[in-house]
Parts: C-alpha cells; structure tokens; sequence
C-alpha cells in the first residue's frame, strides 16, 4: 500500500489495490484508504492523552479538544501549540496557564483514546458526564436551510469523497451556509477540529448551527453545548442521554437528518417549518 497526501510527514490517506468482488465478478481494483495514526497531547511537557486520529488540522484538534474538554476556558489560554512528527506518531505540544495545568492533575494522564472514544482523559463518573451550562437563545433555522446545508457539507467532505471512511463536522452560517468542514476518522475528533478553527477565528457560536455526519451521542451534545452552540443536527440517532443533556441545557438537538427529513427531540423552537396554508 502506497502513502500519499501527506502533512507533516503522515498521510490521511493511503492507496493500494484490493481484490473487488461483485457477485461472481472479481477484479483488482485500486482503492483509497483513510488513515489514523497515534497523537499524543502534551500539556506544559506533561503527555495528556492519547488519540487515534487523522493527521489533518492537528492544531484545530488541540484547541477544539482543550475547550471542550474544559482544560482551558478561552481560545486565548493556549498560550502556544506545536506538532512534532515522530516515528511512530505525532506529538502536540501545547502551553497552557499554570493555573489551568494544575487542574488537569487526577484527570487520567497518559489513557488511550479509541477513535471512537468521548471519555478520554476521565477517571470519575462525575468527570466522564459532565452536564453542560445553559445555552443562549441562538437563530432559528429553517428546514430548507438545514436540509441545502447537508447536501453542501456532502461535497465538501474531501477526505470522505475519497475513502468513505471518516466523519465530518460542519458550521452553518446563516448568509454565508457551509464555512468550515472537518474530517476525521473519529466523530469527536472532527468536532474538536471544527470548534478548534472557529475558535481561531472568534466565531459567535450563537450565530449558527452545527451539522455533523454521525449519530448524536451525548458526548457529541456535551461538547457542542460547552461552548455555546445552539442547535445540533446529526445524520444518524441520538442516544437518550443526548437528549437528556440537550433538554438539560436547552439545545436543540436534531436527529436523522437526510434529504428532506428529520426528527427533532429538544427545544424544537429553533427550527422552522413551512406551515400548510389554510383551506
């Protein structure tokens, strides 16, 4: 298998050929394959966690995960970041306040995260569910923005064009639609890398929706509400404790949302509909 598309050394993705079967008919075919390597998050020189992710927009993965994991409360508390490539990984090497530092201390240094993974770095119950404050009143979306805003967010998803294999996160804005997307092979770690880059750019979180291409698990509400995000919508189900948290601290949450269809499960004053005139 052949490595191509790289950043930093890693690639995202890698080609090789494959036998291919349909029915009775076979071929070689060649094929695209989304990578995930190891990446270690190091706090003040102190290794945190470990994740398995795709190296892309690693930066934006390290402040995303900082904030939603409450590490730091603002964009502007981590002080530096930089990637390290290392043979068998990549190192993300980040500067934080010694104040906000020495609350990580008991936070489960050093555990792996799965791709899949939403505790990672929790060693308590009370750290594992954490309920979020309220929200903000945030904007009313239409349907029909919200169903042109995931068939935009589809052809965007370059990564996933590819290999059909990672997951995406994506910010609506109400004039502009589609304005960021990123990809990972792990469904918080694409959440993570879009709050990382509108962090970046100081987006109002209130002023916007959040479309991502994954099921809702209540981690995925935990960290779209610790910074103020609004309204949630996923392509596939929520879990009941999503709902249970989104109820909680007032964010609407959307669930299977294809096409022209969805089910909404919280606060559904946020998303409007075309009402049926009167016969």
């Amino acid at each position: 298998m052949d490595a191509v598309s790289s950043e930093l050394g890693w690639t995202s993705y890698r080609t090789g050929t494959f036998d291919s079967w349909r029915g009775p008919v076979h071929t070689a075919k060649e094929d695209y394959v989304a990578e995930e390597v190891p990446v270690v998050l190091v706090y003040n020189t102190n290794p945190h966690v470990v994740m398995l992710t795709t190296p892309l927009n690693l930066e934006d993965f390290a402040l995303g995960f900082s904030l939603t994991e409450e590490i730091i409360g603002h964009s502007t508390e981590l002080q530096s970041v930089r990637v390290v490539q290392r043979s068998k990984g990549v190192e993300v090497r980040m500067t934080i306040p010694e104040a906000r530092f020495e609350k990580l201390h008991g936070k489960g240094k050093n555990m792996t995260g799965r791709t899949g993974c939403g505790l990672c770095g929790a060693s308590t119950l009370e750290q594992a569910i954490r309920h979020p404050r309220g929200v903000g009143q945030g904007l009313a979306l239409s349907a029909g923005l919200l169903s042109s805003g995931f068939a935009d967010m589809a052809q965007k998803q370059s990564l996933n064009l590819l290999t059909g294999a990672v997951h995406a996160a994506a910010w609506l804005h109400p004039e502009r639609g589609i304005v960021a997307v990123r990809e990972d092979v792990g469904r918080h770690n694409a959440l993570d890398k879009l709050i990382g880059s509108l962090a970046k750019a100081n987006c109002d979180f209130e002023n916007g929706w959040l479309l991502v291409t994954s099921r809702a698990s209540y981690e995925m509400v935990q960290k779209a509400a610790s910074v103020g995000i609004t309204l949630l919508a996923a392509i596939s189900a929520p879990t009941a404790l999503a709902i249970q948290l989104a109820e909680e601290c007032g964010l609407t949450l959307v669930g299977f949302a294809r096409h022209e269809n969805h089910m909404i499960y919280t606060h559904p004053h946020r998303l409007q509909h075309y009402q049926e005139s009167a016969a």
